[in-house]
């Protein structure tokens, strides 16, 4: 038997995961953002990593288009950022409403993120309601600062300073 999706959502809750924006642009659509819950690595040798995007999605749409991404993780005083690229303002005010820049492949790179890594689309398999997007990373830019982090449904921060 299938558990239902409250019960998984409310599973889900008690994963503790940093908060991460994948951003793209093409030609036709411009920039397009949007804040993700589901990212992870796949390989260091070649390096790869994933992300899930809800199929309805305009920045999946634009990730088609142009078969680059970048996934941007946030700093903990980037609450804002994630909340703004979560949905509900246009893609116009999401770039509008935070600092970014070109990164080398072409793809919106957010500047205040402590990570980013460009990548070329290599894999996409539908499953459920989300594509599960496998990219080969390009460029990988690590930055100083604290990462934003979610459980139970809320921002949370690094209780203490890890070096």
């Amino acid at each position: 038997m299938v558990v239902g999706s409250e019960d998984f959502k409310k599973a889900l809750q008690l994963w503790a995961s940093g908060v991460a924006v994948v951003t793209s642009h093409s030609e036709k659509f411009g920039v397009r953002g949007m804040t993700v819950t589901a990212f992870s690595s796949v390989s260091a040798e070649p390096p790869q990593i994933l992300v899930c995007v809800n199929q309805s999605a305009d920045t999946g749409e634009n990730i088609d288009q142009n078969q680059r991404f970048a996934v941007n993780i946030l700093n903990a005083n980037q609450q804002e950022v994630s909340n703004n690229f979560s949905g509900g303002s246009s893609q116009e005010e999401r770039f509008a409403n935070a600092a970014w820049h070109t990164g080398s492949t072409g793809v919106p790179i957010l500047d205040d993120s402590i990570m980013s890594m460009e990548c070329k689309v290599i894999e996409k398999v539908r499953a459920g309601t989300h594509w599960v997007i496998i990219g080969e990373v390009q460029e990988a830019s690590c930055r100083s600062g604290e990462p934003l982090l979610y459980f139970r449904s809320h921002y949370r921060q690094l209780a203490d300073a890890a070096d």
